[in-house]
């Protein structure tokens, strides 16, 4: 691939820096993919997962991602450093408790809208400036773009905010309207996102790569159509597969003044640009990682209890399939073997030494159980989220009222995501001083630095009160808080509840 990367020489971006960044960038995708296969836990097949030799029912059963994590006693899965061809598939249960506590946490940060004001010095300014952000906001994808935000941020430990100049003609009489026709916000996961940090700070972009692999409306050359009829009514996985579409691979190059578009290795679109005075990328770590890029990821760190609770849960199924059909041993019985085992049976000799002995059954087996049950409590304690966030009432709530016993018991989600609400919230809030900086520059809304300040006003995560939110309304309009400020914050607009 040439690239030609003048524009970008005084940042020191060559081509040979950008080929080792992405070099680099896709050495580590298998990691970043294997923390999205824990929490989608989506059907994979024998490409993904090598199926041993001897495992009959391999093509017939679907295989989970997770199950990468189990030992090949279990999986009958061959090692590539032995000759093994005798292993079979046993039990296996998966149960995915990692993708459940993502979306718990995703559900407690953005399950409920965040209220964006402004903190400029003036009434009009403020009104104004949060009528164009909530339009930006709503045009990008509104909440459904900060909960995708906050799913990739928590699976990845790190997700990037995009600022685009859309190729439309704003109206000029409306702001909030030409806002959102101007600009658009988008997400970037780690899996496109490489970013070229500044050698004196690296919490400061120099430049920022994106790229991407796509499939296209062609399908790949050779296959004509009496062919392609043929493997359409094929059922077999092999030639199904044989028939792939064309891929096109993206990379786009940006920074503080420029942007350049490569597709297929080939340059498509290279333009300057001066609506910004920095690299249009905000990043968000989902927990602070000191004097790192990427952030903690909160998937990473619940794989190995995973694997072990997989491991425990499919051990504990072989065992009951085992155990769980009383067997019947004849001695003495000619033709034993022949006569089925049913209710009222009768089985008839005349050799005085004949006997059938009972043998089987499944057994209590208290010390896998509470193995089991440690798991899962480790499970809580890593993640921080406990069976109660998702509604399995387990907890003992005591002789606390209900609203004390709820914070007492969700106390390690809630700190979480009060923390979380710093990085994200600060991500939040430098993309929205970058949209002014672009709507000043473009001329569709003059603002001064200074008046380009928001805050984040979250809701609490937990169900409300209704009668105690209409007290702390009430307290807050007699300290003097604007009307349709508090009305937001219920949930309310001036037009559906009045003056209040």
């Amino acid at each position: 691939m040439a690239f030609q990367l003048q524009p970008f020489a005084d940042l020191g971006l060559d081509a040979a820096l950008l080929e080792h960044l992405i070099a680099r960038h896709e050495a580590g995708r298998a990691r970043l993919e294997r923390l999205w296969d824990y929490y989608r836990n989506p059907e994979v097949g024998p490409a993904h997962l090598r199926v041993a030799a001897g495992s009959v029912d391999a093509p017939s059963r679907p295989r989970l991602a997770q199950e990468q994590g189990l030992p090949g006693r279990i999986t009958g899965l061959r090692d590539v450093s032995q000759d093994d061809r005798t292993r079979t598939r046993r039990e296996v249960v998966i149960e995915n408790d990692i993708g459940w506590r993502i979306q718990a946490m995703v559900d407690f940060m953005f399950g409920k809208p965040v209220l964006i004001t402004s903190t400029a010095r003036e009434e009009a300014t403020r009104k104004t400036v949060e009528r164009v952000l909530d339009a930006v906001w709503e045009a990008s994808g509104g909440i459904a773009l900060l909960q995708d935000m906050a799913l990739l941020g928590h699976v990845y430990g790190h997700v990037d905010l995009l600022l685009r100049e859309v190729e439309t003609i704003p109206d000029a009489d409306d702001p909030a309207a030409a806002a959102a026709q101007a600009l658009r916000v988008e997400v970037v996961e780690p899996l496109r996102g490489i970013p070229l940090q500044s050698p004196d700070d690296y919490r400061r972009l120099e430049a920022y790569i994106i790229r991407s692999e796509r499939e296209v409306n062609a399908v790949e050359p050779g296959l004509g159509a009496a062919r392609w009829a043929a493997f359409w009514r094929a059922t077999s996985g092999e030639a199904i597969e044989a028939v792939r579409r064309v891929r096109s691979t993206c990379t786009e190059v940006l920074s503080a003044a420029h942007r350049q578009v490569y597709r297929d290795g080939r340059l498509v679109e290279s333009r300057p640009w001066e609506w910004t005075r920095e690299v249009p990328v905000v990043h968000i770590q989902n927990i602070s990682q000191p004097f790192r890029y990427a952030g903690m990821s909160d998937v990473e760190p619940l794989i190995p209890l995973q694997d072990e609770l997989n491991t425990r849960l499919s051990d504990r199924a072989c065992r009951v399939t085992m155990q769980s059909f009383k067997m019947y041993l004849g001695k003495g019985i000619t033709g034993f073997d022949k006569v089925p085992v049913g209710p009222g049976q009768i089985w008839s000799t005349e050799n005085p030494d004949a006997s059938v002995e009972e043998f089987g059954g499944d057994a209590s087996s208290p010390s896998e159980e509470a193995h089991i049950l440690e798991i899962r409590e480790a499970l809580d304690k890593t993640s921080g989220v406990p069976p109660l966030a998702s509604g399995v009432v387990r907890a003992k709530i005591g002789n606390l009222s209900s609203a004390n016993a709820l914070r007492i018991t969700l106390m390690g989600v809630l700190s979480k995501t009060a923390r979380k609400r710093v990085t994200y919230g600060r991500g939040v809030a430098q993309m929205c001083s970058l949209v002014l900086e672009a709507l000043d520059a473009m001329g569709i809304l003059r603002t001064d630095p200074a008046d380009r300040g928001v805050k984040l006003v979250w809701p609490d995560p937990l169900p409300e009160d209704l009668s105690e939110a209409a007290a702390a309304a009430r307290t807050k309009r007699e300290l003097g808080v604007p009307a349709d400020r508090v009305l937001a914050e219920l949930g309310y607009s001036g037009v559906d509840a009045g003056v209040m």
